[in-house]
């Protein structure tokens, strides 16, 4: 079993918003378990290690770009089992490029992007707060307003991911701001 890991500690700084000083963000761990199994991490121009390394890099950084909504004294750790991301890969030849012409991914509406894992998020004495087996997928990827800039290449993983963030954790963060605004009035 290869399992990749990473543990991330995120700086929040809510000067924009008025408040003063510095907030910590909550301790994020990511693995990425059996990742050779996942459904779709395929790449369309570069080895399948390479891409599938860089993929899990990027969303290892949104998910703790994510937990900067979080309180400073709690973990989040995430056990991916599986990740399809959106399109499919085809090789250049059956869409009409020729055969010098590297892999390329379609996007169409049919291939939603999907992803499965467990969460855990703890206090610093480790007590579970909320803990979860989860499936998510987008189906109306597509059709939903884009929030990120248009080179990202994980557009679409990114905002499925964000939208179960919210959705899971609206309460744990809205009370995190608030007690923050309040202590520093």
């Amino acid at each position: 079993m290869k399992i990749a890991k990473l543990t991330g500690l995120c700086t929040l700084l809510l000067a924009s918003v008025g408040v003063s000083g510095v907030l910590q963000a909550a301790q994020v761990e990511v693995t990425w378990e059996e990742p050779k199994s996942y459904r779709d991490v395929k790449p369309s121009n570069e080895s399948r290690t390479r891409f599938r390394e860089r993929t899990f890099k990027e969303l290892d950084e949104f998910f703790t770009e994510l937990a900067e909504k979080l309180p400073e004294d709690q973990k989040l750790s995430i056990t991916v089992t599986d990740l399809d991301l959106a399109g499919q890969v085809w090789p250049a030849s059956f869409v009409g490029m020729g055969q010098s012409a590297a892999d390329v991914r379609i996007i169409k509406e049919i291939d939603i992007p999907r992803m499965s894992f467990s969460y855990v998020l703890s206090d610093s004495d480790n007590t579970v707060l909320k803990s979860e087996d989860v499936k998510i997928k987008d189906m109306m990827f597509m059709n939903t307003v884009n929030r990120r800039l248009s080179n990202d290449n994980l557009v679409y993983e990114k905002n499925m991911i964000e939208d179960w963030f919210n959705d899971t954790f609206n309460d744990t963060f809205n009370d995190t701001l608030a007690k923050s605004v309040v202590s520093n009035h």
